[in-house]
C-alpha cells in the first residue's frame, strides 16, 4: 500500500450536508442576549418601576372603631356583607365620623374613610386636654369627659378612646355610661365634645 493511500484513510470524513447548521444556535444565544439586557433594563429603555403601592401620605389618622359582618342565608349557602365604622382627624382639634358597607372588609374601610373625611368638625381644645367637663349623649350612649392634668394621658377605651387620639387630645378622663354599641359611644363622645366651650365664648354669652 503506498503512502497517499495511508494518508487518504487516515483524514476525516467530511461532514454531511443536510446535518443542522449552528445558526440556529447562534440565534437563540443571542435571543438569551437580548432577554438578559431586557432584564437589566436594555438600550434605551428604563427598568420598570412599580407604583401600585406607593399611595400619596394623607394628612388626616384614620381609626377603624368596629367591623360588622351580616352574614344572608341563600339558596347557594351564605352571603356575607361587612359594615365598617371609621374615625378620622388631623390631630389638631378636627374629627369625624363615617360608616361604610361592602360585600368585602377593605372596600367597606375605604367607604368608612371617605366619608368621614367629608364630615370633618373642629371642635374647642385647650392644649392636650378639654376646657371643662361635659356629658355627651346619643342614642343609648353616654360619655362623660373630664379634663386632666398633664401626663394623666388618655383614660378611655374603645370608640371613646378612638376619637379623642385622631382629635389630638393626651390628657383626659372619660367613662362610658350607657350602651356598649359602638355607633352610640362614638355619637356620644362627639356630641361631649361639641358642647365644650373656650373662656372667650363663655364671656360672650354672659355678656
Amino acid at each position: 500500500m503506498s503512502e497517499e493511500t495511508n494518508n487518504a484513510a487516515a483524514a476525516p470524513a467530511p461532514a454531511p450536508t443536510n446535518a443542522p447548521s449552528n445558526q440556529g444556535g447562534d440565534r437563540r444565544g443571542q435571543g438569551n442576549r437580548r432577554g438578559q439586557g431586557g432584564q437589566g433594563g436594555g438600550q434605551g429603555r428604563p427598568p420598570r418601576r412599580d407604583n401600585r403601592n406607593e399611595a400619596p401620605a394623607s394628612e388626616f389618622n384614620d381609626k377603624v372603631v368596629h367591623v360588622n359582618r351580616c352574614s344572608k342565608v341563600v339558596k347557594g349557602g351564605r352571603r356575607f356583607n361587612f359594615a365598617a365604622l371609621v374615625v378620622a382627624g388631623d390631630g389638631k382639634g378636627r374629627v369625624g365620623v363615617g360608616y361604610g358597607k361592602a360585600k368585602e372588609v377593605p372596600d367597606a374601610i375605604r367607604k368608612g374613610t371617605d366619608r368621614a373625611h367629608r364630615a370633618l368638625a373642629s371642635f374647642n381644645l385647650r392644649n392636650n386636654t378639654i376646657p371643662h367637663e361635659v356629658i355627651g349623649r346619643a342614642d343609648g350612649g353616654v360619655v362623660m369627659l373630664r379634663p386632666a392634668a398633664p401626663g394623666t394621658g388618655l383614660i378611655a377605651g374603645g370608640g371613646v378612646r378612638a376619637v379623642l387620639e385622631v382629635v389630638g387630645l393626651k390628657d383626659v378622663l372619660s367613662k362610658s355610661m350607657g350602651s356598649n354599641n359602638p355607633q352610640a359611644i362614638v355619637k356620644a363622645t362627639l356630641d361631649g365634645l361639641s358642647q365644650l366651650r373656650t373662656l372667650e365664648q363663655i364671656k360672650t354669652l354672659r355678656s
